[in-house]
């Protein structure tokens, strides 16, 4: 029995899928089967069953998985504990980072780790939350942030903070909505956001609040777009609170009731459950708390 066919086991009982978990593990369809196969003629059982949308465990997997995730772990604590016994740090992270860096305190926080881990090497992507996250499980990056309020089942999240959201109103509508109701709102345009922006579901949560559903104009997916077309008068769009205000401040725009904080999403530094002693993981989340400072 092989560690890589016990991470096979996990990954396709998770996905419940040959081929999503193939693509996960970075594998053809073949291998993972193979793979599977194999593990399953040394334990002497079925681990799974084909149905109509996939794969499903058996009785005999279902009872064995546990086992299967204790061992996973067990390897991973070794191989942690031996990197921590190599002395200075070594290597190189990929992080997923988000439109606006200073909103993650991206500076501050990675001089912090190269002042104490000068030999680790670091990589940015910027993408948006749900790419971070898509990546961060397919192990094409090693953590990320993710704006938004997420119940997640196979990473694991630490919240930093929490970002706040304004409605930013073009200036020709500034006499007619800048103290309106929501019914008044419903009643106008908004920027329609594409569904993996990260404003899309914040966007959705503050409708449902309100019970609104108004018209959208286009489909985007970046704040930067959402001030230039709210500057332009295409709609109404919700913007992160410090963005908001430094733009209303030169007259781009006009704020909803002078600023007024509509909602508020937590910002959350992501990475997989599977690495929580991973001492790089651990050398990031330790100069996050030092520059969040959080317990």
């Amino acid at each position: 029995m092989e560690i890589y066919q016990l991470r096979t086991f996990l990954a396709v009982a998770q996905q419940r899928h040959l081929t999503q978990a193939a693509e996960l593990l970075h594998l053809s369809q073949p291998a993972v089967t193979a793979q599977i196969k194999a593990l399953e003629e040394e334990l002497g059982v079925s681990l799974f069953e084909r149905n109509s949308t996939g794969v499903s465990l058996t009785d005999a997997g279902k009872r064995l998985l546990p086992d299967a995730e204790k061992v996973l772990g067990s390897s991973r604590s070794l191989l942690d504990h031996a990197r921590s016994m190599q002395g200075e740090l070594r290597g190189r992270v990929r992080i997923g980072t988000l439109v606006v860096p200073s909103r993650l305190r991206l500076g501050q926080w990675l001089r912090e780790v190269q002042r104490k881990h000068p030999l680790l090497g670091i990589q940015t992507k910027l993408g948006l939350s749900r790419d971070n996250l898509a990546e961060i499980r397919r192990n094409s990056l090693d953590c990320g942030f993710f704006l938004g309020r997420e119940i997640f089942s196979d990473v694991s999240a630490i919240t930093l903070g929490e970002i706040g959201f304004c409605v930013a109103i073009p200036t020709e509508l500034a006499d007619a909505l800048g103290h309106a109701d929501w019914l008044q709102m419903n009643n106008t345009s908004w920027l329609g956001l594409a569904p993996r922006s990260m404003f899309f579901d914040i966007t959705r949560e503050l409708w449902r609040m309100h019970n609104i559903m108004p018209s959208e104009v286009g489909e985007f997916d970046d704040e930067g777009s959402l001030v230039e077309l709210v500057k332009a008068g295409l709609g109404l769009a919700l913007l992160a609170e410090r963005t908001a205000r430094r733009y209303a401040a030169d007259g781009s725009f006009v704020l909803w009731r002078g600023g007024e904080v509509v909602i508020r999403a937590p910002l959350q530094f992501i990475y997989p459950m599977e690495r929580e002693g991973d001492p790089q993981i651990r050398a990031l989340r330790d100069a996050l708390k030092v520059i969040w400072d959080l317990p």
